[in-house]
């Protein structure tokens, strides 16, 4: 069964239901902690009262500096969202790992930033080297990865789509919410992996909610595509796509035909004045609620929330 475990200022704790213990470990990293399971077992059955979870400041239980890669349209119903039709060619862009932050940190908007949008992802925690070639089956999953994070892609669809740069437009600091639990998981544990439901409300207004069912290039396979070309440690993050139901959406087929045949400056500002109107984008104020679990709560990464709030 998986165990979940947080991070806080004073060290790395096992959450065992409303309480938390910690974990007797000198790791400072994720990848220093992955290394020490046996003292996160020893956590997690030592019968100790513990300290109410409640009573605890969480910290994202990734720690950084490390390598952030993200999966680019990997769910279907984003696809249909996003105007994609017929095969779409797996794709991977970096995020800088200063965009990281902490389960209850504030989302900052950059005053520049106008349409900023949120993408609720699945992240898998790598816990072995993943040397450039490997191949990863289904059944050498748990060889390689050690667990699994709630974080947000959140994204400022301005730059994205004038710069076609997604690099910048997904690493503003604040950018990557991550957790609250590291879910460690055992060997068993990977089989419910499509029964993983992820959900992003806005302000309570429900607006993602899919399955891992829903996923285009699922996790085995994914990680032998970014093998082709880029390694990853213990402790990196892949971030592995968003469910439908972002703020941004692709314009109807016609509309997008007439944008084609305007000047790009002409174009960008009639997309830019219809996509002021639309209500779904984040605005200060804003609170973002995610989780990622399965129906029987065997798997659950407990719940993230997170205000907007704008820089000073």
């Amino acid at each position: 069964m998986s165990t979940n475990v947080l991070r806080t200022a004073n060290g790395w704790w096992v959450v065992l239901d409303d309480r938390a213990v910690p974990v007797d470990t000198k790791a400072v990293t994720t990848a220093e902690l992955i290394a020490d399971r046996a003292a996160v077992r020893e956590a997690a059955l030592s019968g100790e009262a513990g300290t109410p979870v409640t009573d605890l400041v969480a910290l994202s239980p990734v720690t950084t500096p490390c390598r952030v890669v993200a999966q680019m349209v990997n769910y279907r119903s984003h696809a249909r969202d996003s105007g994609f039709t017929g095969d779409i060619p797996p794709a991977f862009f970096r995020k800088a790992s200063g965009s990281v932050g902490g389960p209850r940190d504030s989302i900052v908007r950059p005053s520049h930033v106008k349409l900023l949008d949120y993408e609720i992802e699945l992240g898998l925690v790598m816990g072995a080297p993943l040397p450039v070639g490997t191949v990863v089956e289904e059944r050498d999953l748990p060889s390689y990865v050690a667990g699994l994070v709630i974080t947000n892609d959140v994204s400022a669809r301005d730059v994205q789509l004038t710069k076609t740069q997604f690099y910048e437009s997904k690493s503003y600091p604040t950018f990557t919410p991550t957790g609250p639990y590291l879910a460690l998981l055992d060997p068993e544990d990977f089989v419910r992996l499509l029964d993983l439901r992820l959900k992003l409300s806005v302000n309570g207004e429900l607006r993602q909610d899919r399955t891992l069912a829903d996923m285009i290039v699922r996790p085995a396979q994914a990680l032998t595509l970014l093998a082709r070309f880029q390694a990853l440690d213990p402790g990196d993050l892949l971030l592995t796509g968003t469910p439908g139901g972002t703020a941004l959406k692709a314009p109807p087929k016609p509309v997008e035909k007439i944008g084609a045949l305007l000047p790009p400056a002409v174009k960008w500002k009639a997309f830019f004045k219809s996509q002021a109107r639309n209500p779904r984008y984040l605005h200060t104020g804003d609170v973002i609620t995610a989780t990622i679990a399965t129906p029987d709560g065997r798997i659950d990464l407990g719940e993230q929330h997170t205000p907007v709030t704008h820089a000073k």
